[in-house]
């Protein structure tokens, strides 16, 4: 398994600047080096990680848990940890193109120029993905292939995450070793290993053979068999999940990304590990026991991290939030602590039977977030097979509490396919929620809507359920039926989850090593971010032709559809994951599966009495449940929406920063804001943002020297110190130039802006009389150019009339730089400098292509405010 298109050496490090170019989407995704990343020093690091995650940047760059294990490694002595992501297809198509290697987004240096690889192994389908980035990297894709080379020129590739601990198996053959259980703790004893061993002058197999002695460390190519068994004596025949205590103060510092990501705010962990015992839930399995975080520590570290990064959202997550006794309490402290910045909070799905009022008052800030809840069943038998341990009252509480609280629509998780299901299961998540509308007005008075998500129960290793058989016509069945069922009802809207995600889900999620080279073989086929909905179509095709292929047979040639085949265990069977020592004991596991066809329930053993699963003792410890604090009275959220001072700055946008696009940029100021702790006015409304209103935006790709921001406060500040607050958060490629303070009562920036002075370097194929071509074009009384609106629309414009000064500066041949100044102003009669370069193209005879070298905004043009009071230059 060679990686196909190149062979990475040691190199220099890569010039990001020339690779990225404004026809790549997003190009600020891939600059890393953002405020707050780290900034360790190459040549001195004893060994080198980075840290990738197999997914977009957007998805990768919001996970608290990469941060955390980013911040942990990079405070270690002698360590080095660097990230990177996976780029979207046209990156990546470049870099193949161009020869050039993944590179780690901080110091920009090839990833087989490091040490240790680490990918976060987070879903079942991520195998792919990793084997995209492998390639692209240089880096042979198996632990075999890997072997050949030597230690210094080949790093350790390893994974962690949910599905590394799950079930390793099915990518037993692409890593080096697995991080089983949670990583703040084994990760830096790894990168020891790995350093005594390089020092040492060890062998690849002799580091390895070291770290599968690190407990919690799997290294897959000294075990084999179904259910894997050791090769070396002395190793152990079960590999035991580490487990660690949350440690919030490691995430609230770390890089904030320049573009907006799908978790875009301050993450706490409050609580780690969850003993409800739902039957279905691996996550619930898999970290127990549960760990209550400090609320002392959760307060101090929300409030340090807001102040740290300029978030205006935070959230506390759990895998069981409602569970955490102090929730109330935290989130009533941090509410009143932080009224003054206006930040709001956010909780992940809530417990229906735990949601009060103090959890909803909490909840409602400035922006009032959504309120989900999972009842996961529509009937109390199912939910007492599942052990849910939620009945309709709990139910109707809860949402009843929502509406009462000024929620008028609420989001719903339930699940089709559980152990024991019939069609009333089914048509009783329809009831269930007729219910809820009934019995739960609105403060409003309008009628309670709902966003209601469908998923298909797939049965995941390390839970009761791990012997059940997915039905996948049972499936589509129950979505038919539920469909007609919704039919008439109002206000609902549904959404169900595709039936081949839970086909590939269940089949890799319980495969063993065998799969391999079925992934290996559907990433060859052009499997590939397969949790992105619009790419199912042609990933599904590339799984079920990769399985055919792996087992080297052909697809069906008589017109029946070629599908997966249902993968089931029986309690006797050996399991590819047997390995994998959770601390739960297997036994357990068949007892209470025999239990839930009982619909007997089990109780939460952080609360209620010993579930008896086995997790607790000296290896894996026990249940910290602190008690709840008091709840402190909520204070009223006043909006600071009188300005006293508004301040003009002008700034620089250089280098890295012209691949930052102007909403991103926005974020930008609005968090180098809210860190320099400015006295922000706020608009009013029903969503309250920050007064800062920038002029006219720059097209991606362009540098200037003049863009201009203004800035409200509702308290006053001297320009001097106003400067050297913001120079201290804003990135060095933007330096500000001028502050000056102007009038209230005058027009924003965007809308006094007159026009804008550009220089423009362009090349065309051939030499040109450029004197002449700018001549006539100065000259000419029409140059007519075709707009095209946002919604597609295409008018003709007179570019000449837009035009106020033309100069040409230097020419050379087929280069030139020219000096022009155009209309800017917010009413759409602009001339940009692609249009400024197209109303040249149109004068040359005969009409020529010219390619845009470089572009500078030199000036900004307004007109003239009132200077009140100082500025700063």
């Amino acid at each position: 398994m060679e990686p196909a298109h190149f062979q990475t050496s040691r190199m220099a490090v890569i010039d990001v600047d020339r690779l990225l170019t404004p026809e790549i989407n997003r190009p600020a995704r891939y600059l890393g080096n953002e405020f707050g990343a780290a900034r360790p020093q190459w040549q001195t690091a004893s060994v080198r990680w980075v840290l990738t995650y197999p997914e977009l940047y957007e998805v990768g760059a919001s996970n608290s848990g990469h941060l955390i294990l980013y911040n942990i490694l990079n405070a270690q002595p002698r360590q080095l940890c660097d990230r990177t992501y996976l780029p979207a297809p046209d990156l990546a198509d470049k870099l193949r193109r161009d020869g050039i290697p993944l590179f780690a987004v901080e110091s920009r240096r090839a990833l087989a120029e490091f040490d240790i690889v680490g990918f976060s192994l987070a879903y079942e389908l991520g195998g792919t993905n990793i084997l995209e980035m492998l390639d692209l990297a240089g880096i042979p894709l198996s632990w075999a292939d890997r072997n050949e080379r030597d230690i210094h020129t080949c790093p350790l590739v390893f994974a962690g995450g949910p599905t590394a601990t799950s079930n390793p198996e099915p990518f037993a053959e692409f890593f080096d070793f697995f991080a089983i259980g949670d990583g703040e703790e084994v990760l830096p004893e790894i990168g020891l290993v790995v350093e005594e061993g390089l020092a040492s002058g060890l062998s690849r197999r002799e580091i390895l053979l070291d770290l599968a002695y690190v407990p919690g460390v799997y290294v897959p190519q000294f075990y084999a068999g179904v259910a894997p068994q050791a090769l070396v004596p002395g190793l152990p025949e079960r590999v035991a999940r580490r487990v660690a205590t949350p440690m919030p103060h490691y995430a609230i510092s770390g890089p904030i990304p320049y573009v907006n990501t799908v978790h875009d705010r301050l993450s706490i962990e409050v609580r780690r590990g969850c003993t409800r015992g739902c039957r279905f839930c691996q996550p619930g399995m898999l970290t127990r026991p549960a760990r209550d975080v400090q609320p002392e520590d959760a307060i101090d570290a929300i409030a340090t991290g807001l102040e740290r990064t300029g978030y205006d959202e935070f959230s506390l997550s759990s895998l069981s939030c409602s569970d955490y006794l102090s929730l109330p309490a935290v989130g009533a402290e941090l509410h009143n602590r932080l009224s003054d910045r206006h930040v709001n909070l956010s909780l992940p799905s809530q417990r229906v039977d735990r949601f009060d009022k103090p959890i909803a008052l909490v909840m409602g800030g400035t922006r009032r977030p959504t309120v989900t809840f999972a009842p996961e069943a529509g009937t109390q038998r199912l939910r007492d097979i599942i052990n849910k341990g939620l009945t309709n009252a709990d139910l109707v509480r809860g949402v009843k509490t929502a509406a009462a609280e000024g929620w008028d629509r609420v989001k719903l998780y339930f699940m089709i396919g559980l152990p024991g299901e019939t069609d009333a299961d089914v048509v009783g998540i329809v009831d269930t929620i007729s219910m809820l509308r009934r019995e739960c007005p609105t403060a409003s008075g309008r009628r309670l809507e709902f966003n209601v998500t469908i998923s298909n129960f797939t049965p995941k290793p390390h839970t009761p359920f791990q012997w059940h058989r997915v039905n996948t016509e049972d499936f589509i069945r129950k979505q038919e039926l539920l469909r007609q069922s919704f039919r008439k009802m109002r206000g609902v809207k549904v959404n169900f989850t595709d039936v081949r995600f839970s086909i590939l889900e269940d089949f890799i999620g319980k495969g063993d090593r065998s799969l391999s080279r079925m992934i290996y073989h559907a990433w060859k086929q052009g499997a590939g971010m397969d949790s992105w909905w619009e790419n199912i179509d042609k990933a599904y095709d590339a799984w079920v032709n990769a399985y055919y292929s792996s087992q080297g047979r052909s697809l069906p040639d008589d017109g029946t559809m070629a599908d997966l085949p249902a993968c089931h265990y029986d309690f006797d069977d050996p399991l590819p994951w047997d390995a994998i020592d959770t601390g739960i004991d297997k036994q357990w596991l068949k007892d209470d599966c025999a239990r839930a066809m009982a619909a007997a329930t089990v109780p939460d053993c952080s609360f209620e009495s010993c579930s008896h699963c086995g997790i607790c003792g000296i290896d894996f410890g026990h249940n910290i449940v602190l008690p709840p604090l008091p709840i402190a009275e909520i204070q009223p959220v006043e909006i600071q929406t009188q300005s006293v001072q508004r301040v003009r700055v002008t700034y620089a946008k250089r280098g890295s920063m012209r691949f930052v696009g102007h909403l991103d940029l926005m974020r930008l100021w609005e968090r180098a804001c809210r860190r320099a702790q400015l006295p922000l006015a706020f608009s009013g409304g029903y969503h309250p943002s920050p007064r800062i209103s920038p002029a006219t935006a720059l097209s991606l790709g362009f540098t200037s020297r003049a863009e201009v921001v203004d800035i409200e406060l509702y308290d006053r500040l001297e320009c001097d110190a106003l400067h050297r607050a913001l120079t201290a958060q804003l990135p060095a490629n933007m330096p500000i130039s001028e502050i000056v303070e102007i009038s209230l009562k005058a027009p924003s920036a965007n809308q006094s802006m007159l026009s804008a002075e550009y220089t423009v370097t362009v090349r065309a194929e051939h030499a040109i009389a450029w004197k002449k071509l700018l001549s006539d074009a100065w000259t000419a009384a029409e140059i007519w150019l075709e707009k095209t609106s946002k919604s597609g629309k295409v008018r003709r414009i007179n570019g000449r009339e837009l035009l106020e000064d033309l100069e040409l500066l230097t020419a050379s041949g087929t280069t030139a730089q020219f000096r022009y100044q155009g209309r800017c102003r917010n009413d759409g009669t602009n001339l940009s400098p692609q249009q400024a370069i197209a109303l040249l193209e149109k004068m040359a005879v005969p009409v020529v292509e010219l390619e845009t070298v470089r572009v500078e905004r030199m000036r900004s043009i307004f007109t003239t405010p009132e200077v009140l009071l100082s500025s700063r230059s």
